[in-house]
């Protein structure tokens, strides 16, 4: 049966809802996304012609505040794609108690075949498409799977120009220069950081031999495993969609940054210190304490959840775990930290940029660190409670707690009109 975001999403609230004793009437609306745009993008490319991309933008709730939720370019991405990573902006965003609601947009497009004045065409038109549903007071953008700051830029300045002054809190995710927050672009890597470090004292594994394979070796992954590395963490493995590398003792993570900063360089290519060169998919299964799957969903699945060694699985992707996977990892005990705790870092810091725009003033790191921290800590002790109250995993435990602030935050505002 081919996998559905969506439907696995949906799956996941209701056995938390039901471990909770929460009524479907209670949140039955958090099965219905608000609104679901989906729209047609011409381009003309660089030779004259024009190709037509699609386009989608999901607002699954505003019960608890605007929405809030990252933009995808990726060939493969369809409805219930964004539809999912929507609804997980929802519940990600009442894990951590900032005041959003969730939604999600995508572009189904190979950025890597666009030349950058392609690439900046579509976005301004993509831009322009949705204009009518985003704003600082409905729905604010951000990054996501191969969108950046640079991208940002555009679409803040293209919604700008057709308002006709500069709205800078209409995305996050942007430059410094014009608007953004210190600390953004690490924040979600930092955020896996600091859920990391809290379960190992929480499981009292803590010691810097503890053995760490990261999947996915971009933003997020990259930014973990080389705070990880600086901390003194054994990082085994890491991958990227080239292959994968391992080394008991421990990789070079410093140098595996330089030679992957550079254009064109992949992991499979990767020969310093002579590590193993594995598959894409098989990091999924090394030999290690810890995995951090940082790349796409789906990737941890009903095939491979029995051969996982790992005792602790930290989420730094969206939805890399299908819910018959979980069932299995949770009959062999491994502790999952789900993705709307572990990767939350990235909303909380664009909470933050949103706040500095909106009062016109920048914070210095250190606050934008500090803060993050505070609020990354007072959600895994949430968490942590909510599953030990239910006797549930942190899984459920985290739709459980963010199930119970939209549920309460839905019943408050009663139903228009």
């Amino acid at each position: 049966m081919q996998y559905n975001a969506y439907e696995n999403i949906l799956c996941v609230m209701d056995n938390a809802a039901k471990k909770a004793g929460i009524p479907e009437k209670d949140y039955m609306l958090l099965k219905y996304p608000e609104r679901e745009l989906k729209v047609s993008i011409p381009v003309e490319m660089d030779d004259g012609s024009v190709c037509v991309f699609e386009g989608y933008r999901v607002q699954h709730s505003s019960s608890r505040g605007p929405c809030k939720g990252g933009i995808r370019y990726h060939p493969h991405v369809d409805m219930d794609e964004v539809k999912a990573l929507a609804a997980a902006m929802s519940l990600k965003c009442a894990v951590v108690n900032i005041p959003y609601g969730g939604a999600k947009g995508a572009v189904r497009v190979d950025p890597g075949r666009l030349s950058q004045d392609e690439l900046k065409r579509l976005t301004r038109r993509y831009i322009a498409m949705i204009l009518p549903i985003i704003g600082p007071e409905r729905d604010i953008p951000a990054p996501d799977l191969n969108t950046n700051p640079n991208i940002m830029a555009w679409m803040m300045d293209t919604y700008s120009m057709l308002k006709g002054f500069a709205v800078p809190g209409v995305v996050t995710g942007k430059p410094v220069e014009i608007g953004g927050s210190l600390g953004r672009r690490e924040a979600t890597g930092r955020g896996v950081v600091i859920i990391t470090e809290q379960i190992l004292r929480h499981l009292n594994r803590c010691g810097r031999g503890v053995r760490i394979a990261i999947q996915g070796m971009g933003n997020v992954g990259g930014t973990a495993a080389g705070l990880l590395y600086s901390k003194g963490y054994r990082i085994v493995s890491v991958g990227d969609e080239s292959g994968s590398l391992y080394n008991e003792n421990g990789l070079d993570i410093a140098s595996i940054q330089e030679y992957l900063s550079k254009r064109g360089n992949f992991l499979s290519d990767y020969n310093q210190g002579n590590p193993k060169h594995m598959t894409p998919d098989e990091i999924i299964t090394c030999d290690c304490d810890i995995l951090i799957p940082a790349a796409i969903e789906n990737q941890i699945t009903e095939s491979n959840a029995e051969r996982i060694k790992v005792g602790i699985i930290v989420e730094a992707a969206n939805g890399p775990t299908s819910v018959k996977a979980d069932a299995i990892l949770d009959k062999k005990g491994v502790v999952v930290v789900p993705d709307i705790l572990a990767n939350a870092g990235g909303v909380v810091v664009s909470y933050f940029e949103w706040v500095q725009n909106i009062q016109s003033l920048m914070w210095d790191i250190e606050d934008v660190n500090l803060h993050l921290e505070n609020i990354m800590l007072k959600a895994f002790q949430d968490v942590l409670g909510a599953s030990g109250e239910y006797g549930v995993s942190m899984r459920t435990g985290a739709n459980i707690v963010a199930l119970k602030r939209l549920s309460a935050a839905k019943k408050i505002r009663g139903i228009f009109p």
